[in-house]
């Protein structure tokens, strides 16, 4: 899948930044939850373009797999991506987005804003470490599907997903307060496959 970043990390107390290489600003990628299949990440520079491959069984329950490219953020910040899904893909629940987590652990606790591969826009999320994540007590769902951009802002303790269409203003599809996010956290983008022995761009 492709990321085109217009918007990235405003209005912040610290930032960690990478200097420009093969992930442009973010300073990591990883696999999260040591997925069968392993994900990787490449940035284009002239179009500031992001193709992110990765596996993973899910992003859900007590624990996730996924591919994440990401940077070290702390206090209030804002992250917008134009984002796009690659082809049919193998299964309609296929993931891609913005994700705040606590740490890189499989069942960090986490604020997802999630663009599905049937269209299907949500912000989701797991409160503690090693909880399972639940439907619909941990979800709150856009009207509108198959969103192009995606934001997620972090206020304090409180986290506001928006998206919108090309040449449309930003709507707020909800909002979400997490008291035991560290103020100190992960950011970035990443791709699930929701489906073990799968790959998806």
């Amino acid at each position: 899948m492709k990321f085109k970043l217009f918007l990235l990390m405003i209005s912040y107390t610290s930032l960690t930044m990478a200097q420009p290489n093969t992930t442009g600003i973010f300073k990591s990628h990883a696999d999260i939850g040591n997925p069968a299949v392993k994900g990787d990440v490449q940035y284009e520079s002239g179009t500031q373009t992001y193709t992110i491959k990765g596996g993973g069984y899910n992003i859900w329950f007590n624990r996730d797999e996924f591919q994440y490219a990401y940077n070290t953020l702390k206090g209030d910040f804002i992250l917008t991506a134009n984002v796009k899904l690659i082809g049919e893909g193998k299964d309609p629940h296929r993931k891609i987005g913005w994700m705040i987590r606590a740490g890189e652990q499989e069942d960090a606790a986490h604020m997802s804003a999630v663009l599905h591969g049937d269209g299907l826009t949500v912000l989701q999320w797991r409160r503690l470490r090693g909880a399972y994540m639940r439907d619909p007590q941990d979800e709150i769902f856009s009207i509108k599907k198959n969103a192009e951009i995606i934001q997620l802002e972090r206020i304090g303790k409180m986290f506001i997903m928006r998206t919108a269409n090309a040449g449309e203003p930003l709507q707020e599809v909800g909002r979400t307060d997490m008291i035991d996010m560290p103020d100190e956290v992960l950011g970035g983008l990443f791709v699930c496959s929701h489906n073990a022995a799968a790959e998806e761009t």
